[in-house]
């Protein structure tokens, strides 16, 4: 294991949603990057998977920035389509951007991906999915809505 890993969380298989319990996904840590790619950064969050051999080894890594990057692309899809129901295709063709959001400078520009052929089938299914994900995603949504209110 990586000696500069700060931060870990054991045992992550058991609560990997509807994997728990049979996910080969083991442990998340936080640390210093493993990953050449990453080695410009200070800190980066490290995906364990189990091996063949039973050991562990790091599946994934992502600088930490990344990791709320990804966060708040989250957080404002799940928002917009709270509301997408008021539309009948779940979006507008003509202004299929959602939010330009203002990161380090420059933007974030989120929208609904129009160049898909399948796009109002595939939203469809997304949205589906999203409820069905409801009870998974809410409770976690809950814990980082406290955890927020925390650090404030």
């Amino acid at each position: 294991m990586n000696k500069d890993i700060v931060m870990i969380a054991d045992q992550y298989d058991r609560i990997d949603g509807r994997n728990a319990y049979k996910s080969d996904i083991k442990r998340l840590t936080l640390g210093a990057p493993t990953l050449e790619i990453n080695k410009n950064m200070q800190i980066a969050v490290q995906i364990w998977k189990q091996a063949a051999n039973g050991e562990l080894e790091i599946s994934t890594e992502l600088p930490i920035h990344q990791v709320l990057d990804l966060m708040i692309f989250l957080s404002r899809t799940l928002l917009y389509f709270r509301e997408a129901y008021r539309m009948p295709l779940l979006y507008d063709p003509e202004k299929p951007a959602v939010e330009r959001i203002g990161v380090q400078g420059g933007v974030m520009p989120i929208a609904v991906y129009t160049e898909n052929p399948n796009i109002d089938q595939d939203i469809q299914k997304f949205s589906q999915a999203l409820s069905d994900l409801g009870e998974l995603n809410g409770e976690r949504l809950r814990v980082l809505s406290r955890i927020f209110e925390e650090m404030e």
